[in-house]
């Protein structure tokens, strides 16, 4: 595994960044690699690592533990070397499946959560400035309170379509503690297979819901693929141009 703190991984941001400021951009970095639940699943392989959770949780512990010094190491790194150019920082680690947890929540906070609040402390105390984004696929809605009380500022990617993850009812319920960035439109049925006017009525739907008060960036709830139809695409463009200027 990397050592993570490697300074050529930074060469020549510093200046890039600045001149995103002076364009008026925001500077987004993202972490060396995946989160720690999902790593040690990468290092035992996905069933060895959730019965490692369970009956070895200190061969689990030790295996995330490592995970997490080298993002330790490469955000000290990422820091010193961009210093106040860094506007928000990424991590991610995929909790959720499209009905409920890929844990027992109590699991996540007895064995994720600790380690995660350490990497957010430990990064906003170098750069108390960032906004913390994290992404979790999936209904991931019992974790968003640990979230938020851990200091995660941004959820990515608002997985509208999982179960308990209703967008009027995220906002309701959270939107005045945590940003969303995502959950513009559905990805896995909608924007893929539906008609350019359902495209337009979800996109109608989640900004009327997520937009109010602000705290949401507009997105799609994951990455576009292939297949998808080239109209569908512009009817959520222009969608969003109709409704999205009334809610900014």
């Amino acid at each position: 595994m990397p050592a993570g703190g490697e300074a050529w991984r930074f060469e020549g941001l510093a200046e890039k960044a600045r001149g995103f400021h002076q364009q008026g951009k925001a500077v987004v970095v993202k972490s060396i690699c995946a989160g720690l639940f999902e790593m040690g699943q990468r290092i035992r392989g996905m069933e060895n690592f959730l019965c490692d959770m369970m009956v070895s949780p200190d061969l689990a512990g030790r295996a995330m533990d490592r995970v997490l010094e080298i993002k330790l190491r490469f955000w000290e790194t990422a820091i010193k070397e961009l210093g106040d150019t860094i506007d928000v920082v990424v991590e991610s680690d995929d909790y959720g499946t499209q009905d409920s947890q890929l844990i027992r929540p109590e699991q996540f906070r007895e064995m994720i959560k600790p380690r995660v609040a350490h990497l957010v402390k430990h990064i906003k105390g170098l750069a108390p400035n960032v906004k913390f984004f994290f992404h979790s696929c999936g209904n991931v809605r019992p974790l968003i309170p640990d979230f938020i009380e851990i200091g995660i500022d941004i959820l990515n990617p608002v997985h509208i379509a999982a179960e308990g993850m209703d967008p009027i009812g995220l906002k309701r319920d959270f939107g005045n503690e945590i940003s969303f960035w995502g959950g513009g439109v559905e990805t896995q049925e909608v924007l893929p297979k539906g008609t350019p006017e359902q495209v337009r009525d979800d996109v109608r739907r989640n900004v009327d819901a997520l937009a109010p008060g602000g705290g949401w960036v507009f997105n799609t709830v994951h990455n576009i693929q292939a297949d998808c139809p080239p109209e569908n695409i512009m009817a959520m463009w222009k969608a969003l141009r109709e409704f999205g200027g009334s809610q900014a």
